[in-house]
């Protein structure tokens, strides 16, 4: 294989496939990117087992070949080369020699054919969106995702096709995320887990475009497809809970702040919390809420901001991060928030627009 190249067309497809590749690994070749020019496709593919990224240049001049060569090793030497430089990679003996200018390096290669590819069969569902709605989508919603949770299916993203709308929802147990854009109907609904590091990898590879990203789906694996990009990901296979009996509670107070005057006066509050349970206490009465917390050295804080409310005082206990995160998500000037009493959850969304929902549950103070 011989490869005839600029520097920064070839740093594109590495700088997007690399992320995928994982700095330790129980196989050798998965710490390696796979290389292959076919009548003048260069093909650049990093995988995990349990993800797969493809990019593809046109028109690469060179010969035919493959190989298998370290991604960091390769992403770091590109880096290091000047700007618009031409770079050549050729193997020869087991080995990938880069020339550009006066600069040569020799990086070890490991063979073509040992090189793991995810298994996707024939896919059953597809659809099409804009790049902007599904990163939408997951921005508004992954924060909410499980870390390392023993509820495997917590630890990723509930993809819902129904009918002409898409939905995902993300939930660690003590709050949930749900956000959904119209799509063009589907004749049958379908849902699917998409794990965690999918979910964030596949955000970071969508743009704030109007382009489409075309996705598919079987009972095992996700696909998506953007321009000359294809992100490949297995599905966790579990059941997903209940979640609309839990985002519809009867709530019987409903507020509506100001968004940057609440996030604000949480921010202050959070100061003095607890580092590891970062609870807080709100208090709602007739024209005031209130917040306090306290932490274990015994400091304090209290602060308030005036309301129009005129409803019974309730006071009820949250994790302070997990409003925080909801309030930054929503990003418009007011926002509702919905409450009962100090058993009960609230809900947050933009008024009129129940698209994007919140819920988190309270905690005992």
């Amino acid at each position: 294989m011989q490869i005839n190249i600029s520097r920064d067309e070839l740093l594109r497809p590495l700088n997007v496939v690399t992320n995928v590749v994982e700095r330790r690994q129980t196989l050798p070749i998965l710490a390696n990117v796979y290389l292959r020019l076919e009548s003048g496709r260069f093909t650049v593919i990093g995988t995990d087992l349990e993800i797969e990224i493809t990019s593809s240049i046109e028109d690469v001049r060179g010969k035919d070949g493959e190989c298998t060569v370290t991604a960091r090793k390769l992403l770091d030497i590109c880096r290091a080369l000047p700007e618009k430089a031409d770079v050549t990679l050729a193997t020869d003996k087991g080995k990938l020699a880069i020339r550009s200018g006066r600069s040569r390096f020799s990086l070890q290669t490991l063979p073509a054919e040992d090189f793991p590819r995810l298994e996707t069969k024939h896919w059953n569902r597809r659809l099409e969106l804009k790049q902007r709605d599904l990163k939408g989508l997951l921005e508004r919603t992954a924060f909410a995702m499980a870390h390392q949770d023993v509820r495997y299916y917590l630890n990723g993203l509930l993809l819902e096709i129904e009918d002409d709308t898409l939905r995902v929802v993300a939930t660690d147990g003590h709050r949930l995320a749900k956000s959904e854009v119209a799509i063009v109907g589907q004749e049958h609904n379908h849902q699917a887990i998409l794990p965690r590091k999918a979910v964030l990898e596949m955000s970071r590879l969508l743009e704030e475009s109007d382009a489409l990203v075309s996705i598919e789906l079987n009972p095992n694996h996700l696909q998506a497809t953007v321009g000359n990009l294809v992100f490949t990901s297995k599905l966790i296979d579990g059941r997903f809970p209940d979640y609309a009996a839990v985002i519809a509670p009867v709530l019987r107070e409903t507020l509506l702040l100001d968004r940057q005057a609440f996030a604000e006066m949480l921010n202050r509050a959070a100061i003095l919390t607890n580092e590891k349970y970062r609870g807080i206490r709100i208090g709602v009465e007739p024209e005031k809420m209130s917040v306090s917390a306290s932490s274990p050295d015994q400091e304090e804080a209290n602060d308030e901001m005036p309301i129009d409310y005129e409803g019974d005082k309730i006071e009820i206990g949250f994790n302070v991060s997990y409003l925080l995160d909801a309030v930054k998500a929503l990003g418009s000037e007011q926002i509702q928030l919905r409450l009962q009493d100090a058993n009960s959850s609230c809900t947050l969304n933009v008024p009129g627009d129940t698209a994007t929902q919140y819920l988190v549950m309270p905690m005992r103070i």
